[in-house]
């Protein structure tokens, strides 16, 4: 395990540009949210993180705060209520700017338990949803495989059918929270289609093959379903209805993908605002360079309209209930993750040789966003999504 360089808050207290939240999609309780949850990590994660450098540690003690100050019954919500996903982002957002792992965890336990959520029985939201909501239960989502990322057709792990149940083999990777997650969601193949499971982590046959190290740490794993047995109520969705179940979820969340990169982008600004104002530059300030300045004029305009994509999205679906929105959760997902890999590019290049100094924050920003650009669909894969969406209408 990597065990070092987690990105941590250093204890700013305030977003520097709150006016966004007065955008006409947002209602008071998106501002009462956004300004309680920023009191809360500018609190507490501080000492949840400030002192660790183990990423699996770090993450149950996220996700237990998480779930006892009551900020996961947004990500999963009680019987009766859906998914806010203005206020997914909100959080997600928030937490990201603060802290890329509280981010994650608290994602994770959204990603992990949305397929139960959306398409589960009364019975499974009962079993599998209050220990994640409460933050005991660590959840995952295997989706991936070594040969099927962003082609979840080309899916290799099979369901079988067996007395009182089915029996599921196949190699998951890239799972996030993998080896650690207490409940899995994963997809298999079943006949020619695909069906989604609610796995436990002690199920028989259920293996850990590796941990996985990544340039940014959290906690994520291979893992082995070796005829493992699962009852049939594990079906989430009915049989049969895994793509449509993958999808629904990654909807929801893909915007929320977004977000957190947005999280990001506005830590990067804020960083490149600071530097650029207390940096003595050939007798004046690198702040009073005319580069500088449409540097970071470009930087601003790339956060504004990443927003205005995020919560676009993230508006259409809380209007439209059930109704999906997957080209406009395509387009947030690349345009804030491509323009915060610019936007932190050029936070590193105003920062100079500190920016790339081991633990700074913006070379901190720098890893944790990398991977965004790829996982829950890669860029090139969401712009196929938009063309192919475009072309369906004509």
């Amino acid at each position: 395990m990597l065990t070092e360089r987690i990105f941590v808050p250093d204890g700013e207290s305030a977003l520097s540009d709150k006016s966004y939240l007065a955008w006409p999609w947002f209602e008071d309780r998106h501002r009462e949210l956004a300004a309680q949850l920023q009191d809360w990590a500018a609190a507490k994660l501080p000492a949840l993180l400030g002192d660790h450098r183990d990423p699996d540690a770090s993450c149950r003690k996220v996700v237990a705060a998480l779930g006892e100050a009551g900020w996961l019954d947004l990500a999963v919500p009680g019987e009766g209520a859906g998914f806010d996903l203005r206020s997914i982002c909100l959080a997600r957002e928030i937490l990201a700017r603060h802290a890329a792992l509280a981010d994650f965890a608290f994602a994770m336990q959204g990603l992990g338990t949305a397929s139960i959520t959306l398409f589960g029985t009364p019975q499974q939201r009962a079993r599998w949803l209050p220990g994640a909501r409460s933050g005991r239960h660590l959840t995952g989502f295997a989706l991936s495989e070594p040969d099927a990322g962003s082609d979840v057709a080309a899916m290799g792990t099979r369901a079988r059918e067996a007395p009182g149940g089915f029996r599921l083999s196949g190699i998951k990777t890239w799972i996030s929270n993998g080896g650690i997650a207490d409940q899995y969601v994963m997809f298999a193949r079943d006949g020619e289609k695909y069906t989604a499971f609610a796995v436990a982590a002690d199920a028989p046959g259920l293996k850990l093959v590796e941990r996985i190290e990544i340039i940014a740490p959290h906690p994520m794993a291979t893992l082995q379903f070796d005829d493992c047995f699962v009852p049939e109520d594990a079906v989430i969705g009915g049989r049969g209805a895994g793509m449509r179940v993958a999808l629904g979820t990654l909807d929801v969340f893909r915007p929320s993908v977004g977000a957190a990169a947005l999280g990001l982008a506005r830590r990067a600004l804020d960083e490149s605002l600071s530097r650029a104002i207390g940096r003595p530059m050939f007798g004046a300030r690198l702040a009073d360079l005319q580069l500088t300045q449409v540097k970071l004029a470009e930087m601003a305009l790339k956060v504004d309209a990443a927003a205005l994509l995020v919560y676009r999205a993230a508006w259409a679906r809380d209007r439209g209930g059930q109704q999906r929105i997957t080209r406009e959760a395509a387009m947030a997902k690349l345009y804030a993750t491509e323009a915060a890999q610019e936007i932190i590019d050029d936070a590193v290049q105003i920062w100079g040789a500190a920016g790339v100094r081991s633990g700074a924050v913006v070379e901190s920003l720098y890893r944790e966003i990398r991977a965004m650009r790829i996982y829950e669909g890669a860029s090139e894969v969401q712009k196929i999504v938009i063309a192919r969406s475009l072309l369906k209408s004509e």
